[in-house]
């Protein structure tokens, strides 16, 4: 049965207070959106799952600099980025294991928290991960439309379509509307000033993936992804022996809306390894 929202405050870390929202109850599972989208891009593809599916405590949080985080100023870097994150994580959930679901810029910090809080971390989800910082280093596919639907240039005005066209895979009505509700809204309000400041120490000052992540772990990987790309997640495949790594055709940077049932289904099947090993504990 569908849990509504039960808590939407602010926590105050040492260099931002961030925004979230927390749905449900049980074993806590923290879901981090991606560079300059807010939190309604992981609530947007996980609530769904969660209608289904009891125990679970869903913390989704606004990134210092998007949705509707404030106070971030004195923030320089992704490992003051991951800072706030940990920060937000130990008060939540301390001392407490927890799984993570991260999106892009946001699966690039769940390898930093993996990196620092490894032995709470039982679960963890990466939804089209950046993986290479340094977008030069990146090995991208060209950009390649699957399928487009041309009447849909007809209702949206030339510069929503092109933004929409350049990373999609799939351009249709149904990943149109679910792209202006749950990734256009937090782009529109994201501090564009902060993330450029941000960008140029995008990448962590620490090392990452020095040991294997035994838990159980899923990477999710659009075959057309221009954005991230998947070839440089597949290099991560010894660093986690619990994990299923999907390369997935018809989907771009926007997987888990452009492949939806085939994201609901992996996700399912993702919680169930981390529920079961749990249950083993």
């Amino acid at each position: 049965m569908f849990e509504g929202v039960l808590r939407m405050p602010y926590f105050k870390a040492s260099q931002a207070e961030l925004y979230y929202e927390e749905m449900g109850s049980g074993r806590p599972i923290v879901l981090i959106h991606g560079f300059t989208p807010d939190h309604r891009l992981m609530s947007g593809c996980m609530e769904p799952i969660f209608e289904n599916r009891a125990g679970w405590r869903r913390i989704y949080l606004d990134l210092p600099g998007m949705g509707q985080s404030k106070n971030y100023a004195g923030i320089e870097s992704t490992d003051e980025m991951l800072d706030a994150v940990l920060e937000l994580i130990d008060a939540l959930v301390p001392e407490s294991c927890f799984a993570v679901v991260g999106e892009s810029y946001g699966g690039y910090l769940t390898r930093g928290i993996i990196a620092r809080r490894s032995e709470r971390v039982e679960g963890a989800a990466f939804i089209c991960p950046l993986i290479v910082p340094d977008l030069a280093q990146r090995e991208l596919p060209d950009h390649t439309v699957i399928y487009e639907d041309p009447a849909l240039s007809n209702d949206l005005s030339p510069e929503e379509y092109e933004d929409f066209r350049s990373m999609s895979a799939v351009i249709d009505r149904h990943t149109w509307e679910r792209y202006a509700k749950e990734i256009v809204p937090g782009c529109r309000v994201a501090d564009s000033a902060f993330l450029d400041k941000i960008r140029a120490r995008y990448g962590f000052s620490f090392s990452i993936d020095q040991e294997t992540f035994d838990a159980p772990s899923l990477f999710l990987l659009g075959r057309q992804d221009t954005s991230v790309g998947y070839a440089d997640a597949l290099r991560l495949l010894d660093q986690y022996p619990r994990g299923t790594f999907a390369v997935v055709d018809r989907a771009g940077h926007n997987l888990q809306i452009e492949q939806e049932n085939m994201f609901n289904a992996l996700m399912n099947e993702w919680l169930d390894r981390v529920e079961e090993a749990r249950d083993k504990e």
